[in-house]
């Protein structure tokens, strides 16, 4: 297969679908330009290459064809600063202005396309909107991980107008290198910390790792249905009461594969959902009604990071408690450090999923772990041993 640092892009159009689904403020600034920066490297390789780059992505979840908050010209001053060039930017992204400026643009030089969710098509994966969107290139370039579980036009369909001429940009070979190495190069003891608020979206993630982890951690919100599930009382934090046997069949199924299942022992409680909330410690297992936990405890923390201390490969996927509030964030920014002193001892981490990575960088901690995934719902996928749309159509 192509890899992309052995291709020349010389003379060729790179029609790059990247994924600049960026937040933006009221005056329509970026405020986290994480996702637009990851792409960079990929772009400056086909320019230092001698080529021109097309990018294309969507942004938001727009209903009803253009609306302005969501359009993709409030992203051209920033990158044009960050790529120290003119970036042109066409007011659509398969009509006229966009075939004219394709035609037009020459080596070294950066065209934006509009919102390609502006056009229903694109969601839907229809082949005639792939092909317009080919039509403006020489060569297609997957760099949007966080949309690779997604087969839409522009994210799967596209690829099979460039039989010769289509592969991975350097956000997605890092991606896969990085995933792959929690599921067929682990280095052992291997230890899962899952949280977040529900245990209906990480059933099959915790089923594909199975066979694979030595230590489960749970935390989050999720953690109650599996306390509730062994018989403690939960008082009134959250739960999904139709999970409870699957909860059970779970902590069963660890114990047989021998793998070692850690709930939090203590909890951070509060009488209402609310930062400013009167708060106490209680033991996870017996918390009284009227009180939820938002937090998991000192005692937990503490036992976690043992865990954590000892593991040789680690992925995260969920925060501990509600760590926007902060009054429930000692939890979750706790094991953030347990996992970077982890990764400076010698472990590999994989953080990803929308809440751990912000966690991570709340916490100003990207660089002290391996790997941050930019895909959280991709990452998920891929693990749980999906086959994903925009990863199959390069690789067939």
């Amino acid at each position: 297969m192509k890899t992309f640092d052995n291709y020349s892009f010389k003379d060729k159009k790179a029609l790059i679908r990247v994924d600049f689904n960026v937040p933006l403020n009221d005056k329509y600034k970026i405020t986290d330009a994480t996702r637009i920066n990851a792409a960079i490297p990929t772009i400056k390789k086909i320019l230092d290459d001698g080529g021109s780059v097309i990018l294309m992505s969507h942004l938001g979840r727009p209903k009803q064809g253009p609306e302005e908050k969501f359009s993709l010209k409030h992203l051209i001053n920033y990158l044009s600063e960050k790529l120290n060039t003119n970036v042109k930017f066409a007011d659509d992204c398969i009509g006229d202005s966009a075939k004219n400026l394709a035609v037009d643009l020459k080596p070294g030089e950066i065209l934006l396309l509009e919102n390609l969710r502006f056009y229903e098509e694109e969601t839907k994966g229809d082949e005639d909107f792939a092909k317009k969107l080919a039509s403006l290139g020489d060569v297609y370039v997957n760099d949007a991980f966080g949309t690779a579980h997604r087969a839409h036009a522009s994210t799967a369909v596209i690829a099979k107008f460039f039989p010769e001429n289509k592969l991975f940009g350097y956000i997605m070979e890092n991606e896969l290198k990085n995933i792959n190495k929690v599921l067929s190069e682990v280095k052992r003891p291997f230890t899962a910390i899952l949280g977040g608020a529900k245990v209906s979206g990480k059933i099959e993630i915790i089923n594909q790792l199975m066979n694979k982890v030595d230590n489960f951690i749970i935390g989050g919100g999720m953690m109650f249905t599996f306390i509730k599930a062994m018989g403690g009382n939960i008082g009134n934090s959250l739960i999904e009461a139709d999970l409870l046997k699957v909860a059970i069949d779970t902590i069963e199924k660890a114990k047989e594969a021998r793998i070692n299942f850690y709930l939090p022992v203590d909890s951070v409680i509060a009488n209402k959902f609310s930062n400013e909330a009167d708060k106490k410690l209680a033991n996870s297992y017996d918390i009284p009604d009227g009180w939820m936990g938002l937090d998991i405890g000192p005692k937990t923390c503490k036992k976690f990071a043992d865990v954590i201390e000892k593991s040789k490969t680690i992925l995260w996927n969920g925060p501990m408690g509600v760590f926007e509030m902060p009054n429930f964030e000692a939890g979750t920014k706790y094991i953030a450090e347990a996992i970077t002193d982890a990764t400076q001892n010698g472990a590999f981490s994989l953080v990803g999923g929308g809440d751990s990575v912000a966690a991570i960088n709340k916490y100003n901690l990207k660089n002290k772990v391996s790997y941050v995934s930019t895909g959280g719902g991709a990452m998920l996928e891929y693990i749980e041993g999906k086959e994903l749309p925009g990863i199959l159509s390069i690789k067939d």
